[in-house]
């Protein structure tokens, strides 16, 4: 008699460690003398355009399917509509009892799911849905009347106080123990995943599960403890930096959780704590996208449906490009378009200065921060962009309008920031770092830096499209 076949769908999870999918396949096979394959499906509408995101995700899934190799497995590939790749996989391989695949909470992921389901179904196994990379999934932190929360504060009083999950555990020798066949199932799907690996040009130095580990470490020794004081400065090496790891399954958010709690345990410091807080935000967003599935695309405030974005295409591409003509927004933006991530505080300066400077539209914001980010989270993304926007839950007020000459003095006193990344204003002093078109003619010549030839003037006058943004919200603001 032919053993059952526990299949691993592996998604956003591409991990050994505390990988709920994994725990139940295992599980499954030690139970019945069944075998455990592994499979990475490879969709079409993510392999037309290989964007920064897509690389870094590529790329961490061939880092993964190495680490299957060094451990005697292999990841399978299979490929096409998600019903053609299923299909094609019931038809190479017979004995497929059920299919475990990390819970994802997009409207893309819950229709690809369904179709999965169908077909999985439809050839008489089971498909299993476990927990996602999320240390409380969405359904666990409600209020007493099982609604959700809609502002963060009490969310976050009760993700506190909540007993958190526990960890699961297998073993490398476990899983190669029970591991089915390593014979290539499908060659064409093999061969179109050589080839979108090639198309990824980037070089990443650090991605993968080991890596994760290791930034893990590192952070809970050298940087938590002085987070609270260095995470909104973009110069220094002050955040986490952990979130291309999260987003990727590369690193288990649970896994994270239990770090910097035994941190807070141990320091005196105010560090894990606020890093902690930021976890619950990373759980409360998802939360809202998983109970509030219109926020994926539309705003959370209702009333706020109906603003007159602005459509100006030569002001969005001077953002997309860094080249507003104010530094500290064109240096986070040139940041995002090199290196695939931008630091937090950068996200909400430059996400402010779309909406509410050029009062354009957040989704178109949204939309390319997706393109371009290697840890792009799409709850985090929307919430974050919705945050800044003043549409969201919990936003910050339409009336709060970052001033972008102020947060570059705040949070880059010296423009050291500004200069790695706006390299046309090294020269420049440091008096007139943020607000370069205030320097005279000799001044600008002295710094090697001619405003409107090598650098930009302002785009637009803050002042000016502070008050049309804030005019802008009061004509919708009923309350």
């Amino acid at each position: 008699m032919q053993a059952d076949t526990y299949v691993v769908w592996f998604r956003n999870d591409f991990r050994f460690d505390d990988n709920p999918a994994l725990k139940k396949a295992l599980d499954a096979a030690e139970q019945t003398n069944g075998e455990i394959l592994f499979v990475f499906h490879l969709h079409p509408d993510f392999t037309g355009q290989i964007d920064l995101s897509n690389d870094y995700f590529f790329q961490t899934v061939d880092n993964f399917s190495r680490q299957c190799e060094e451990a005697g497995m292999k990841l399978h590939i299979i490929s096409g509509s998600v019903t053609e790749a299923f299909q094609q996989l019931f038809d190479q391989l017979s004995g497929i009892h059920t299919i475990f695949g990390a819970v994802e909470y997009t409207s893309f992921a819950a229709a690809r799911d369904e179709e999965a389901r169908s077909v999985i179904e439809k050839n008489g196994a089971y498909f299993e849905q476990t927990p996602g990379n999320y240390i409380h999934p969405p359904e666990d932190i409600l209020k007493e009347d099982g609604s959700p929360y809609k502002v963060y504060t009490p969310y976050s009083r009760n993700w506190m106080q909540a007993e958190k999950p526990s960890l699961s555990s297998v073993t490398q020798k476990d899983l190669k123990s029970s591991y089915g066949t390593k014979e290539t199932l499908d060659a064409e799907s093999e061969k179109a995943w050589e080839k979108v690996v090639e198309l990824c040009e980037c070089t990443w130095q650090r991605l993968g599960e080991k890596e994760g580990r290791k930034r893990l470490e590192h952070f809970c020794k050298k940087v938590l403890p002085h987070y609270d004081e260095s995470r909104d400065l973009p110069e220094k090496a002050g955040t986490s930096r952990l979130s291309p790891y999260l987003r990727t399954g590369s690193l288990s958010a649970r896994r994270v959780f239990q770090a910097a709690d035994s941190a807070r345990e141990k320091q005196a410091a105010k560090g894990p704590e606020t890093f902690i807080k930021e976890l619950a935000w990373r759980d409360f967003y998802n939360m809202i996208f998983h109970q509030f599935p219109e926020v994926e695309t539309k705003e959370f405030q209702e009333k706020y449906r109906e603003l007159s974005w602005r459509e100006d295409e030569d002001l969005l591409q001077k953002w997309k490009e860094g080249r507003t003509g104010f530094p500290i927004v064109d240096a986070g933006m040139r940041q995002l378009n090199k290196v695939g991530w931008m630091h937090n505080r950068l996200r909400m300066i430059t996400a402010s200065f779309l909406t509410k400077d050029y009062q354009m539209d957040w989704r178109i914001g949204e939309a390319y921060f997706r393109e371009k980010l290697i840890d792009h989270d799409p709850a985090s993304n929307s919430g974050g962009w919705q945050w800044s926007s003043s549409v969201g839950t919990d936003a910050a007020p339409y009336f709060r309008v970052f001033s972008p000459v102020r947060q570059g003095a705040r949070f880059d006193p010296e423009g050291a920031f500004v200069k790695k990344y706006v390299p046309e204003l090294k020269e420049v002093p440091v008096k007139f770092i943020h607000e370069p078109h205030k320097m005279k003619k000799e001044e600008q010549e002295r710094a090697g830096c001619i405003i409107g030839k090598d650098y930009p003037e302002p785009s637009v006058d803050h002042k000016e499209e502070r008050k049309r943004a804030i005019a802008m919200f009061k004509d919708l603001d009923t309350e």
